[in-house]
C-alpha cells in the first residue's frame, strides 16, 4: 500500500505506511524521508509502540542526516492489527521480515535495522536467520530470556501457568494489562539467543549498546552478547538506564556513527617526493 500523509507524525515530513504481514495483519508505520533511498528500520520494545521516544529521537536523526528511517508497530501493539501476546519472538522477526521485504521491492537499500529492548532481540534474531543486513544495532536486548520473567510474572509462574493455562498481569492498582498464556510463555523460554548470537554472519556489523545503570535488563547481558556474536562491538553507557534518561543524545550519536561512519579527516602531510 503507498505511503500517505499522517498529520499525527510527531516529526515533520513522516509518512504513514501499511505492510501487511504473512498473516495478513497490517502493521503500521511512519517513514521519516530524507534525499537518498537508504533506509535503516527501527523497532521498539515490550509493549512499547513506534512512537517511543528513542525511536523519535533516532528516526529525526537520521532523516537530518540525510537516511531514511522507518519506525513502525509490530502485530498487536500501537496501531497494528493483530492480539498483544507475550514471548512472540519469532513473530516479530517475521513481522520485521515483512517490512524489509516491502521496502526492498520499494527499492530502498535497508542499511541497518535498530532494535530496543525487545526489539533489540528481534533485529538479531532476524539477522541471524537472514543474512540480507549488513548492520545491526541492538539497544538493551536481553541476552538471558529465562531471567526477567519473575518480575513480571510474580512467583511460581510456571506452576500457576500449567495449573491455569495463562496469567493476567496486572498493574500496581490492579487493573488488568494483558494475558500471557502457556504457549506464549514457552516462545519466550524456547527462544535460543545463544544459538542465533552464533548463527549471525560475521559479516554483519552489530552494536550493543548498553545502560551501565538499566534497571530491566542487567548490562552483563551485553556482556554476553559481545561474547557470541562473530562481529560485535559493544559500548557501554556509564550511568545510562534502559531508558538513557539524560543520556539520550549520546545513544543517537552511537547508533549514527556505527550506522555512518564519518570519514577520517586525511592528513594534510605529503610524503616529499
Amino acid at each position: 500500500m503507498p505511503p500517505e500523509k499522517s498529520p499525527q507524525s510527531p516529526v515533520a515530513c513522516a509518512q504513514r505506511v501499511l505492510i501487511s504481514n504473512k498473516l495478513g495483519e497490517k502493521l503500521v508505520g511512519l517513514l521519516h524521508e530524507a534525499c537518498s533511498k537508504e533506509l535503516v528500520i527501527l523497532c521498539h520494545g515490550f509493549r512499547a509502540t513506534k512512537d517511543d521516544s528513542i525511536l523519535v529521537d533516532l528516526a529525526a536523526a537520521l532523516a537530518s542526516a540525510g537516511v531514511n528511517a522507518f519506525r513502525f508497530d509490530f502485530a498487536g501493539n500501537g496501531e497494528s492489527e493483530g492480539l498483544f501476546q507475550y514471548g512472540n519472538y519469532r513473530k516479530e522477526a517475521d513481522d520485521l521480515r515483512s517490512v524489509v521485504s516491502y521496502f526492498s521491492e520499494q527499492k530502498y537499500d535497508i542499511i541497518a535495522l535498530v532494535g530496543h529492548s525487545k526489539g533489540g532481540n528481534a533485529v538479531l534474531l532476524y539477522a541471524s536467520m537472514y543474512h540480507d543486513v549488513t548492520v545491526i544495532v541492538n539497544i538493551s536486548g536481553r541476552f538471558a530470556l529465562e531471567e526477567g520473567i519473575e518480575g513480571r510474572l510474580g512467583k511460581n509462574f510456571l506452576q500457576r501457568i500449567k495449573k491455569d493455562g495463562y496469567i493476567d498481569v496486572r498493574n500496581k492498582k490492579g487493573k488488568f494489562e494483558y494475558r500471557v498464556t502457556e504457549e506464549s510463555l514457552r516462545d519466550r523460554l524456547s527462544t535460543d539467543t545463544l544459538l542465533s548470537s552464533r548463527s549471525i554472519s560475521k559479516d554483519c556489523r552489530v552494536l550493543t549498546v548498553h545502560g551501565s545503570e538499566d534497571e530491566t535488563v542487567p548490562a552483563r547481558d551485553a556482556l554476553m552478547f559481545a561474547a557470541h556474536i562473530p562481529n560485535h562491538d559493544l559500548h557501554i553507557v556509564v550511568r545510562a538506564n534502559h531508558r538513557y534518561t539524560g543520556h539520550e543524545q549520546e545513544l543517537t550519536s552511537l547508533a549514527l556513527d556505527f550506522i555512518k561512519p564519518r570519514p577520517r579527516k586525511s592528513s594534510s602531510l605529503r610524503p616529499k617526493l
